[in-house]
Formats: C-alpha cells, structure tokens, sequence
C-alpha cells in the first residue's frame, strides 16, 4: 500500500550557488523542503537575505535561521579579524576554512531532520572545485553517514537520515548549468567572503575565482555584481 505522507528533506542552505543547486535538486525529486540557514556571525552576512531569497524560491515548507555565533571560537577569516586572502586558490587549506564547520552544520540539520520527520538531508559539498575544505571531501560524507547510523533513534530503528551530497564530484560549471537546466537564478545566491560595499562580490576570494570560472566554463553569462572581475 503506498503511502500518502510527503517525501520530506531537510536542506543546509548558505545562500551560496551551491546550496541553492543541493535544494533545487531535492525539489525536482518531489521533497518537500525544510531550509536550515545557520547564522554564525560570518563576515559575509549577505548570504542569510541570499538564503531567505532561494527558501521562498524553491518554496520551502518552513525555512529556520538558527543563531550560532561561531565568531565567539574565532579561528577563520569568515569569523575573526583577519584578512581574507585574495591571491588565488592555492595548495593546501585557506584560512577561510570554519573549525569543524560542516560537522557542527549536519550535526543540527540531522536533528531537525528528525524532529521534521525527514528521511534526508541535502548539503551542496563539493570536492572539485573547491578551495580544500577537509569537511567538503567524500570521505567525510561517508563518515557522517555512519554517525547517523548510530547516533539517532531514526537509525537505531533502522531507518536512518540519509545524506545526500548530490554536487560532491560536479565542477563549478556544472553546477552552473544544473542552476540553469532547474530554472534558478544564480544572481539570488551570494559566494563572497568578503563582500564589497553595495553588495558587490569582491572578486578576488577563492569564493568568487571559482563561482566566475564555472560560469567561463560553462558558457553562461555570469549574473553577479563583482567590484573587481576576477
């Protein structure tokens, strides 16, 4: 006998291209959405009216903005004073990189999955083209996933909270054409880390490099405001 309950999804939603995409997939797959946009003091606080934009877009059942002020722990240029570098995506990892960041972001999503009555999560990791983030690889999704295996009653009973990474191995030019193909656009999300004044992006971030190659790459004409072209 089928069931009449709707599919539900919980969705980590930055305001960033990403996660719009993440959101937009779960979507065309018929979830119906919880946005969880967390709040932690970040520098490019622009991102939160982003996320409020794409929640409504996608038309998300409930859409929470959860205070966690992780510049209290400081340690990152998203969080603390201290410049953002913009000389290029290199080797190893930026400062940009949050302590722990998406294991304190799923950790919350997981329970509001539970509490929501979710079989899913949706997060926009990527591992291609990124800036090196330890928390972005797969090998952290799969751990996680065992984590909610173990650590929920929904696991304990059998069912545990899926995480779906469904961006893990796109470049940034293909998640470009998914925000195209998915009739989103990109110009509502923001992926600055140092926002620029008049809600510019910089430019010059990691962030924006990688977001204006995937639009290069893909073919697409680039919706966003930068103060410098990258």
């Amino acid at each position: 006998m089928l069931s009449n309950d709707p599919k539900i999804a919980v969705v980590l939603l930055s305001g960033g291209l990403d996660s719009m995409v993440a959101g937009g997939l779960a979507r065309e797959a018929g979830y119906e959405l919880v946005a969880l946009t967390i709040d932690y003091n970040q520098r490019h606080r622009v991102e939160l009216q982003a996320a409020a934009r794409i929640a409504t877009v996608l038309g998300a059942r409930r859409h929470i903005v959860l205070p966690l002020d992780l510049a209290a722990f400081g340690g990152s240029a998203l969080t603390a004073d201290m410049p953002v570098p913009k000389d290029g995506v290199g080797p190893g990892i930026p400062n940009t990189y949050v302590p722990a960041r998406n294991t304190i972001f799923l950790s919350l999503t997981l329970g509001l999955a539970e509490v929501s009555g979710a079989n899913d999560i949706f997060i926009g990791v990527n591992a291609l083209d990124y800036s090196g983030y330890p928390d972005c690889r797969p090998e952290f999704i799969d751990a996680f996933q065992h984590l909610a295996s173990l650590a929920t009653k929904a696991g304990v009973e059998g069912h545990p909270v899926r995480i779906n990474a469904p961006l893990q191995h796109m470049s940034k030019a293909a998640i470009a054409r998914e925000a195209n193909r998915l009739g989103l656009d990109a110009g509502m999300s923001w992926s600055c880390y140092d926002p620029a004044p008049g809600d510019q992006h910089c430019g010059l971030c990691d962030s924006c490099r990688l977001r204006s190659k995937g639009f290069e790459e893909a073919g697409l004409p680039d919706p966003t405001r930068y103060a410098v072209r990258p």
